[in-house]
């Protein structure tokens, strides 16, 4: 049996890949920050065993793609919550629940959320759309993402299109909204 600690990376460059745990001496800021993570929640106790009702913080609204569930966990526990948000994932993220190409999954999410709301007490929404999107391609055409510029642009106005909707339909609800890079660094948007 091989060790997967031994296995090359999936990265380019010998770079660690994101999916697989640090090789030793490989430790980087995330690896280090996921430590610290690991120990606080010993010394806490255990978590999420008492997820099923009560008041949480947010729910994340993200993208399917693969690339991204990593990144995802390690951007709400450097944002403060961890273990206190409900998650809704689909193709684009807030893209498939604003755009018309996706309507048919729009009532899905918004009757998600209510409930959420009502039976997690969220208070806001972080909405992340990632570069490299094929929900995006798909949505808003090629040239809508053909460069970083116009991928920015067309994601930010999804964004504030979707940050309108939750405003209409949940308007106590804040939206923190931004697009992952493919490194899980999130830029804001609005």
């Amino acid at each position: 049996m091989t060790d997967p600690m031994a296995q090359a990376p999936h990265a380019p460059g010998g770079a660690p890949c994101r999916c697989c745990p640090p090789r030793p001496g490989m430790a980087g800021r995330r690896a280090a920050f996921g430590l610290i993570a690991a120990g606080l929640g010993l010394v806490a106790g255990p978590r999420g065993a008492g997820a099923a009702s009560g008041r949480y913080e947010a729910m994340l609204l993200n993208c399917i793609d693969p690339r991204f569930t990593t990144h995802g966990l390690f951007h709400m526990a450097e944002i403060g919550l961890r273990d206190r948000y409900s998650q809704f994932v689909v193709a684009g993220g807030p893209i498939g629940a604003v755009h018309p190409h996706f309507a048919a999954w729009h009532d899905t999410f918004w009757q998600n959320l209510a409930v959420s709301v009502q039976l997690h007490a969220i208070r806001r929404v972080v909405a992340v759309t990632h570069r490299d999107c094929g929900a995006a391609r798909i949505a808003l055409g090629e040239a809508a993402v053909a460069t970083r510029a116009a991928e920015t642009a067309a994601h930010a106005g999804v964004l504030r299109a979707f940050r309108a909707a939750v405003g209409e339909r949940q308007p106590g609800l804040e939206v923190v909204a931004g697009v992952m890079d493919l490194d899980g660094s999130v830029e804001r948007v609005g």
